[in-house]
């Protein structure tokens, strides 16, 4: 049974996709559940409001569960596709907010929003190279 396993595993095209898209729901949320039960203090050390820091946390939850669906697809290239563009999209936002001054950002807050951008930008290049992956096994 485990050289079965492996030898689907190395022949699979999408593993690093997949995985890409099933780390990035997990701890995107996972950070929305947190930010939801600690809304008040991120709001107090970020500079933002308890009602931004619910509408960011609603969102990362139901992002990770919509991921997970998605993740779970027969055909996830064009899923990744797209999420890796909204997350390199997303990343963007993050200076944009930070350098718009949207809200008064503490020093943490701008610290926090940037390290999500960065983090974004990390799942961005991984969901990027496995969706290459998969177009690459297909030309062959």
């Amino acid at each position: 049974m485990t050289a079965t396993i492996s030898t689907r595993l190395n022949e699979s095209t999408d593993s690093l996709l997949r995985f890409a898209m099933r780390a990035d729901a997990v701890v995107s949320g996972l950070a929305g559940i947190a930010t939801l039960i600690f809304a008040l203090q991120f709001a107090e050390l970020s500079g933002t409001t308890v009602a931004v820091e619910y509408t960011i946390g609603a969102f990362f939850v139901a992002f990770g569960v919509g991921v997970l669906v998605l993740a779970a697809r027969p055909a996830i290239r064009l899923s990744g596709l797209v999420l890796a563009i909204g997350n390199l999209a997303f990343s963007v936002a993050t200076v944009v907010v930070v350098l718009a001054d949207v809200w008064p950002l503490t020093t943490a807050g701008v610290a926090l929003v940037l390290g999500t951008g960065v983090y974004t930008l990390i799942m961005a290049e991984l969901q990027y190279q496995g969706v290459r992956r998969i177009a690459k096994a297909g030309r062959v």
